[in-house]
């Protein structure tokens, strides 16, 4: 296949603040009696959403959150943001706080993702991902915060103490350090445990040893009870969000750009724009909720003769698509359907390798999960950021069957975070 080098055109980028802004308890409790208009976000993964709750608008932790805050504020006037897409971590939500939370001016904001990013690990590059939102939200987005850790039912094995959970370890310094409200279901779930071990089949009612890790109704109560004893610490101890003056972990996601495909000058042969898929596997997946719009490369055309009713099928070349950029880190975003294919991916000609095996060949299918969902990969980390390096996607599509890749954006961060022109 030809290649063909692109341009685009505009890209959304946000850099570190000046000066940092203090997020006062007292201020959101004073205005929410007074019966001002307030706006709480909800910003995470799948346990944020309430995967497995019986009605997420109802029974998720979310919506007992809300019902809470409008039972001791009825005065006040409330909207509530739902910022969850589950399967996804604090490194694609950098790419995602703008558009999906902060631009909806929070007053007041609960942040997810401990689980996804792994209680146990206290992987760098996805502490300075985590810490990079909660700094963003207490400096750019204003907002009081607090930060939510919860479990999985796998976490209450033998075996799994909090000890060896370094991740959250790492996010309770992160909440010391910024003066942010912690909801620890996980230590709270424990005490409940260690008196009770069958509190781990009441709280997450639908697990197997094989399957599901997400609460029922009464789980989810739980876990709102724990975030809202955090809420209410915040107003009793009179708690202000305040950020260190440095960072505790690398400050490369300060810096960074979500640079979409559509804005692109010239697309290469086989892709056009065109809109999300209108149709998911869970509701929290529904993209156009998530994307603008999509780039798409489709590798054939299948259409009926309205006179014959034959199936015609019409071969598309598609051309790699290429990116020059100065940046640290490379993410892309897009969306999974059941006819996408797979891609390679190449930094600087080194391939993007994914797992342990270091796997070189991406599955954007969502065959696997029987709808359409959210596609993100992080390709490649610890670059030098003032380089131009050049990524490049191969699309591998079937010769045989239809099939597409669908992507949104290139996500970048760190250094100057942006693409570059030809």
């Amino acid at each position: 296949m030809r290649a063909i080098s692109i341009v685009i055109l505009s890209v959304v980028g946000l850099a570190m603040p000046v000066a940092a802004q203090d997020c006062s308890f007292s201020a959101f409790d004073k205005a929410a009696k007074k019966g001002e208009r307030l706006t709480v976000a909800f910003f995470g993964a799948s346990l944020t959403w309430g995967a497995c709750a019986s009605d997420q608008s109802r029974t998720s932790y979310r919506a007992r959150i809300a019902e809470k805050l409008q039972e001791k504020y009825p005065e006040a006037h409330f909207t509530f943001i739902d910022g969850a897409i589950g399967g996804t971590r604090s490194n694609l939500g950098v790419f995602r706080l703008q558009r999906d939370c902060l631009k909806y001016k929070p007053d007041l904001v609960f942040l997810d993702f401990s689980a996804n990013d792994n209680i146990y690990s206290d992987d760098p590059e996805t502490l300075a991902a985590y810490e990079s939102l909660v700094r963003r939200i207490i400096t750019e987005g204003k907002a009081a915060l607090v930060q939510v850790i919860f479990p999985f039912p796998w976490d209450y094995n033998p075996g799994r103490t909090l000890e060896k959970m370094r991740g959250r370890t790492a996010h309770l310094k992160i909440a010391e350090a910024y003066h942010v409200p912690v909801g620890d279901a996980v230590l709270h779930i424990k005490k409940l445990v260690d008196t009770d071990r069958n509190t781990i089949d009441k709280i997450w009612e639908y697990y197997t040893d094989l399957s599901n890790g997400h609460p029922g109704d009464y789980g989810y109560q739980v876990f709102a009870d724990v975030a809202w004893q955090a809420f209410q610490k915040g107003i009793s101890e009179n708690m202000t969000c305040t950020p260190p003056a440095k960072m505790l972990n690398k400050d490369i996601y300060m810096t960074w750009s979500r640079n979409r495909l559509s804005q692109l000058r010239a697309l290469p042969k086989g892709w056009k724009v065109t809109y999300p898929s209108i149709t998911s596997a869970w509701y929290d997946a529904y993209m156009p909720r998530w994307l603008d719009d999509v780039v798409s490369a489709k590798n054939m055309d299948v259409k009926k003769d309205k006179k014959t009713k034959e199936t015609i099928t019409n071969k598309l070349l598609v051309e790699p698509l290429i990116v020059k950029f100065k940046a640290e880190s490379v993410l892309i975003f897009g969306e999974e359907t059941i006819k996408s294919g797979k891609y390679e991916a190449f930094v600087d000609g080194k391939p993007c390798t994914w797992s342990r095996k270091k796997k070189t060949i991406f599955d954007a299918s969502s065959k696997r999960f029987g709808g359409n969902c959210q596609h993100y990969q992080l390709l490649m980390t610890d670059l030098d950021p003032n380089t131009i390096h050049t990524l490049e996607i191969r699309p591998i599509l079937s010769k045989d069957e239809a099939q597409e890749l669908r992507i949104e954006s290139i996500c970048l961060a760190g250094g100057e975070a942006g693409v570059l022109e030809r």
